[in-house]
């Protein structure tokens, strides 16, 4: 999503790579390690009619990370699926706004900074899933800082539609 934010789809399966991830990285050995990631990752496993994403503010150095997360404070509530029209936004989409993670946008927003990770959902009824099995569907970021948008290729959004559905 432009040079600087990368938004991954999570599931049952990306979040379990990510706990086994941890797991090894950081070597542990007993259960109630495992337990404390599972209590962290557990809540991002969307259910039927929701996609969950993280999304990474991608900086790599101190002077981008000083000038960027001051500028970008709110981009987790910024990210929208934007359902129908074009990629440019145009043809009457229908825009379904983002909702952070309320456990973790606690820990990570401050009024002067924000985080260079946020975990969000988007929250999808029948009828706006049937409108994104259809497509075309874009993913933006409408930030007074940053906008950019990409559409979602044709498998991407079929992957994701099996995520959405029961």
């Amino acid at each position: 999503m432009g040079p600087i934010v990368t938004v991954v789809f999570e599931n049952r399966d990306t979040i379990r790579f990510q706990i086994q991830e941890m797991a090894r990285i950081e070597k542990m050995t007993s259960d109630a390690q495992i337990q404390a990631e599972l209590d962290v990752y557990n809540p991002l496993i969307p259910g039927p009619g929701e996609l969950s994403a993280t999304l990474f503010v991608e900086l790599t150095d101190e002077a981008s990370l000083r000038e960027w997360l001051g500028k970008l404070v709110g981009v987790e509530r910024a990210l929208q699926l934007r359902l129908g029209g074009d990629a440019m936004g145009n043809g009457g989409p229908e825009v379904v706004p983002a909702t952070p993670e309320e456990a973790h946008a606690e820990q990570l927003t401050r009024e002067d900074a924000t985080s260079s990770v946020h975990y969000v959902r988007f929250l999808l009824g029948p009828e706006q899933i049937e409108r994104f099995a259809r497509g075309p569907v874009t993913l933006a970021v409408d930030h007074p800082a940053y906008r950019h948008r990409t559409e979602l290729p044709d498998e991407v959004r079929d992957e994701l539609v099996s995520d959405l559905r029961p």
